[in-house]
């Protein structure tokens, strides 16, 4: 027998269980005589759950293959399976140190206490996908707890301009533990190829153990939101933290991350008492449009099945409900069980961890500079928007890449702060234009750093115009391109500005010639009429004039001052 050590404090269960558990619950049978019209306000409330599938090679007890592995991703139904998945007899578990590590670098930056000392338990409950018909889980001393994270939100919840300062959303975090995933159920029949979905309807269901032992971090605020829009946002923010750590692919449709919202109303009524609703919680959601629309669904319906049966919240009266995501509505699956239901007691098969603070700081140096914080200084150092920062964190291999792109400007010789302005630009212009026609990412399409930073430098040179600058990076995209040289290559297509003033002066006098009724009204005051001049110089120069030192020449020769 394994001798117990007095671990951490428990944490506090969730308001919401707090709530439930004191508050005793109002007969469903209870009549009123309230109406719809006697409704003074609606207030919303949102605790969420979020599973995070961790990105290890192996499984969380067994050395067979993870699914949430990008090598192992799209394999064959019960291919990835081992005696320890099934629960043969004497098969008999081993902890994933890597996936514990994950877990605690997620925990770390969400402001968590990491335990110094954990257990696992013994999740008891049948289920088809379940094979050993119990979870390996942690219960009464959790990896992580008692954290907060604060998310940046722009303010008045626009774009937020590059003045705009971003206000903080702080959102508090109960506990992160650590377990092992279920299968899945498929209710259809694999494709061809397999690997789920895709194939011909059945009617029963195909039960694939892949997913089983799957390391499984189940992340638990506090009931901190107040609308769907909030809990979006986080969740869109705690994704991007997981994928920046390594911790998770974070891939939505293939179930990398799930979230349960549990909500529930405050109801006030135009005679001054409060109903609460009984907390509803959603079951695996794995599109942010999905969370938003059933935390929506919920915030209208709830009131409306209060008014009809009066249930209000209490012990016994939390129930889960699924998304249907064709009727934009959730429908009733089962009461939840509570905690006892699932028998839980200490796994009898594996050791408790112990987490020292040589093992902790170790793994806290491994932690990378996160999004939230590049967001900010992406505003702050490059005078960045909120939405162009939000853009260049929200996908971890483009922001590496933008910040590459960054480092070969600066090394070209161009300043700090222009470097990283003129880099977004060509990432969230340039780049993700030709990024979404060939659905990749951007730094995906084949033009490295360095022949980005070649061409911020022609254009800070004014040797490049930007719309030349555009038509450079689209042909280093193309295969072969890589080890070209962009400045050789604009060369040869005669991109370069031309600074012949022989030239300049020919084209602007052809331009206002052929253009008499556009001179007279340049003349006459209206000067934005000198952009259509200054086009037709660009035309005239194949696009090689710089457009602001013809636009100076054309409202010179025309008499207006330069503005």
């Amino acid at each position: 027998m394994i001798e117990q050590s007095r671990g951490p404090p428990l944490p506090a269960p969730p308001y919401h269980a707090r709530m439930a558990a004191a508050t005793p619950a109002r007969s469903p049978a209870a009549t009123h005589s309230y109406t719809e019209a006697d409704i003074a306000s609606v207030r919303l409330m949102v605790g969420l759950e979020v599973h995070v599938e961790l990105a290890t090679r192996t499984k969380m007890f067994s050395r067979s293959p993870n699914v949430a592995h990008k090598e192992f991703d799209g394999a064959e139904p019960n291919t990835l399976i081992d005696p320890v998945v099934l629960g043969l007899p004497g098969a008999l578990p081993v902890m994933n140190k890597a996936a514990v590590e994950m877990s605690m670098m997620v925990g770390m930056a969400l402001g968590c206490s990491i335990a110094p000392f954990t257990r696992w338990d013994r999740k008891s409950y049948y289920y088809p996908d379940l094979p050993k018909n119990y979870q390996i889980s942690q219960y009464q001393l959790p990896l992580c707890f008692d954290g907060s994270v604060e998310m940046p939100v722009p303010a008045g919840g626009g774009g937020g301009g590059a003045s705009a300062p971003d206000l903080p959303r702080r959102i508090g975090i109960i506990r992160a533990h650590l377990e092992e995933d279920a299968g899945k159920l498929l209710h259809e029949a694999p494709g061809v190829m397999g690997g789920g979905g895709g194939g011909r309807p059945i009617d029963f269901s195909l039960v694939d153990l892949n997913r089983a032992g799957t390391p499984l971090l189940e992340i638990v605020t506090q009931p901190d939101f107040s609308s769907a829009d909030d809990v979006v946002l986080f969740a869109q923010h705690l994704r991007n933290i997981c994928r920046f750590l390594g911790a998770t692919e974070g891939v939505m449709q293939k179930g990398h991350m799930r979230f349960e919202p549990n909500i529930n109303t405050i109801i006030t009524l135009s005679d001054g008492r409060l109903a609460k609703t009984p907390i509803i919680e959603i079951k695996n959601l794995n599109s942010f449009k999905a969370l938003r629309g059933a935390i929506e669904f919920e915030l209208a319906d709830q009131p409306r099945r209060w008014l009809a049966d009066g249930r209000e919240m209490g012990a016994g009266t939390k129930f889960t409900r699924g998304w249907d995501d064709q009727a934009m509505r959730t429908m009733i699956q089962r009461e939840k069980e509570d905690a006892h239901d699932y028998r839980y007691f200490p796994e009898p098969d594996l050791l408790p961890v112990t987490v020292d603070d040589t093992w902790r700081e170790e793994v806290r140096a491994r932690i990378p500079e996160l999004p939230s914080s590049r967001l900010a200084r992406y505003r702050h150092d490059f005078n960045l928007g909120h939405k162009e920062a939000a853009a260049l964190v929200d996908e971890r291999d483009v922001c590496f890449f933008y910040e590459r792109c960054v480092a070969e400007a600066q090394a070209l010789g161009v300043d700090y702060p222009r470097a990283g302005k003129q880099a977004a630009n060509m990432v969230l212009q340039s780049g993700a234009k030709r990024a979404n026609e060939r659905a990749v990412l951007a730094s995906e399409l084949g033009i490295t750093p360095a022949q980005i930073a070649a061409i911020i430098k022609l254009r800070e040179d004014d040797t490049l115009t930007s719309t030349s600058a555009d038509e450079l990076f689209g042909l280093l995209c193309e295969p072969g391109q890589s080890g070209i040289d962009a400045a050789q290559l604009a060369t040869t297509r005669g991109m370069m500005t031309v600074r012949d003033e022989g030239a300049l002066e020919k084209w602007v006098d052809q331009a206002i010639a052929e253009n008499a009724k556009v001179a007279d009204d340049v003349r006459s005051g209206k000067v934005a009429a000198a952009g259509r001049l200054v086009g037709v110089v660009m035309k005239l120069s194949g696009g090689t004039a710089d457009a602001k030192v013809v636009r100076e020449k054309v409202l010179a020769k025309l008499g207006q001052p330069i503005r």
